[in-house]
């Protein structure tokens, strides 16, 4: 009776949904299922972030509308946060946009900027949001595959002249989702570069940048000279607080480029309620020792994912940032029908194995023949996900 329109009709399937059918299925059936499949930390949030917003809620005058750009407060602190942590002096009234979870600004921003058929750069295989907030803006993603020979970082060089007249925006997002690959400020000079080169918009999504393990520490793009003449910058208070579904995160960077997705967003939101922004400003601001304490656990799980999955002749070198594991599909015994696509073989974990993965199709074509494991479950479980791979693999 009602017809959708061709943006909704024009957006890839969103697999996701179907994962969390089937296993909400198998649950039902009361099979014991091990969870690799979701990106959503399995620890609480940290007790002074919640106890700031308790106390923070209890006045009213955190109950009105907030302001569309967030407290002043916050946006400090965010700056501060910055300057201790990449070196990087943001300006908090110009250069600093609070967001309702980095998600929504990442999928609003194309709205700024791309008109009916511009193109917008997007990495292959990627996070959702780059192709869907493209589409809906009235672009179309021109897909730059992402693939284990160049590091799984895109080859600029081989984007056609003819599509680079049409493209305004360039994706980036490293430590990558959902590969876990990592990028070095060689490549980000490189971009920069590109960008001004062809008069490109870089969006970099940065919201895993505190997950990273063995000392490594994953650079801004915006440390780089000349970053903030082309670029803006999302980040996340979800994965480095264990605050994913409070919804909140931030863009920072070029001025231009804040004031215009702050535009669209005064068109679409009234902003952060104000306790939590209070509770955000508790979490940037707050005892470091969470963050290490997170790095530890996660590196131990993967430490742990890593041993096991070798030893049944998986090849995999250890991610250096992200709780993800990016896994090429293995060959299976004959007892398994020969199944080897990313789907086949993430349908038969959870009907063998009770085990959930993401196939890598779900975040485009050219993640098919891997899956992705995330390490949101305790050790003891990887470990008994690791029993159940070994039955069947």
């Amino acid at each position: 009776m009602f017809k959708l329109s061709k943006k909704i009709q024009a957006l890839p399937p969103y697999l996701f949904l179907e994962i969390d059918k089937a296993k909400r299925s198998a649950r039902a059936e009361g099979r014991d299922i091990i969870d690799l499949g979701v990106g959503d930390p399995d620890q609480p949030t940290p007790a002074h972030v919640i106890e700031k917003l308790y106390h923070a809620a209890q006045d009213p005058a955190t109950h009105r509308y907030a302001l569309d750009q967030g407290m002043p407060v916050l946006r400090q602190a965010i700056a501060d946060w910055y300057k201790n942590r990449f070196g990087v002096e943001l300006n908090p009234e110009e250069e600093i946009l609070p967001l309702i979870g980095s998600k929504e600004g990442i999928a609003h921003f194309p709205l700024a900027y791309l008109n009916n058929g511009d193109y917008a750069l997007v990495p292959d295989p990627c996070y959702p949001p780059y192709k869907g907030g493209t589409i809906l803006a009235g672009g179309r993603p021109y897909l730059m595959p992402l693939t284990a020979g160049n590091g799984f970082l895109p080859d600029l060089k081989r984007i056609p002249r003819t599509m680079l007249k049409k493209a305004k925006l360039l994706y980036i997002n490293y430590p990558n989702n959902p590969t876990a690959a990592c990028a070095d400020k060689d490549f980000y000079l490189g971009v920069i570069d590109f960008a001004k080169k062809n008069k490109l918009i870089v969006i970099s999504d940065l919201a895993y940048s505190e997950m990273s393990y063995d000392g490594y520490r994953p650079p801004s793009f915006l440390e780089l000279a000349g970053a903030r003449d082309v670029a803006i910058e999302f980040h996340s208070l979800s994965k480095t607080y264990n605050m994913t579904g409070w919804r909140i995160g931030w863009a920072c960077g070029n001025a231009q480029l804040i004031f215009a997705l702050a535009k669209i967003k005064s068109n679409i939101d009234s902003g952060i309620f104000s306790a939590l922004q209070l509770a955000g400003i508790a979490a940037l601001l707050g005892p470091a020792q969470h963050v290490l304490d997170m790095r530890r656990l996660y590196q131990d799980r993967r430490d742990c994912l890593v041993a096991g999955l070798r030893s049944l002749g998986w090849e995999i070198d250890p991610p250096k940032a992200t709780f993800y594991a990016w896994l090429k599909v293995p060959k299976i015994r004959p007892r398994a029908q020969g199944l080897r696509d990313s789907i086949a073989f993430s349908s038969l974990l959870l009907k063998k194995a009770d085990l959930v993965v993401t196939p890598g199709v779900g975040f485009g074509k050219y993640g098919e023949g891997y899956i992705r494991m995330a390490l949101t479950v305790p050790k003891e479980r990887i470990e008994e996900a690791v029993g159940r791979l070994r039955e069947i693999i």
